[in-house]
């Protein structure tokens, strides 16, 4: 029986080796059965299983460098909206999901998720980027769609953001969880069997670990 394949997508954007190091830590610790492969490869993203696109830097960059891997973007769009096969966004990877970014200009986004990239503006007197630990609420939606997105029992999840820009969905049934910085910030966008993140879970320790667990594990409802 082949194994099946985790593909994390290389298109010069993103910690690459650190997302896949971060998965191979889960797949030990657990006993998952997954193979783990960083790929510019369109093929690659055809006979993998789960697909993980991360992203740090500018959203007009990101997308360009996503454009410039000659059929990538198709082999995206086959496997995850016609395949329906799991899918994360890691941060820029997250915000490439909407219609269109505003960093720099306006870029058109993968737009499997309607909505669009802005300057985030907290209401508060906080800092620009948003940098360091927060904690998360989730939607009641978001917990029945995907089960792993909960709190500790009694306690909170942590998670270590580093971002300018956020994620303006249309719909906000497709916010599934957000952390306060100033007001309400989108963190956890999804919809069907595509889920994005704000923040870095290779970067969270333990909790940015249970996350990427529970993705290995997930079983959308599509």
């Amino acid at each position: 029986m082949t194994q099946p394949l985790l593909a994390i997508v290389d298109y010069g954007s993103g910690n690459l080796r650190s997302a896949a190091k971060a998965f191979e830590h889960v797949i030990d610790q657990h006993t998952l059965d997954f193979q783990v492969l960083i790929t510019n490869k369109p093929s690659d993203i055809a006979r993998a299983d789960r697909i993980v696109l991360p992203g740090q830097g500018a959203f007009g960059d990101c997308m360009n460098g996503l454009k410039a891997v000659n059929g990538m973007i198709e082999a995206l769009e086959k496997a995850v909206l016609a395949d329906k096969k799991p899918f994360l966004g890691i941060c820029v990877g997250m915000q490439l999901l909407a219609d269109k970014g505003l960093e720099h200009g306006e870029h058109e986004g993968l737009g499997w998720i309607a909505g669009q990239v802005i300057p985030m503006q907290p209401k508060a007197d906080l800092k620009i980027p948003h940098m360091g630990w927060n904690t998360m609420d989730y939607t009641d939606y978001a917990k029945k769609i995907v089960p792993f997105l909960k709190k500790k029992e009694n306690n909170a999840t942590y998670f270590y953001f580093v971002h300018s820009f956020m994620f303006e969905s249309k719909d906000k049934a497709n916010i599934l969880g957000t952390t306060d910085y100033g007001g309400a910030v989108a963190a956890i966008v999804g919809k069907g069997n595509i889920l994005g993140v704000q923040f870095h879970p290779e970067k969270s320790q333990d909790d940015g670990i249970a996350l990427l667990e529970g993705f290995l594990r997930w079983t959308p409802m599509v």
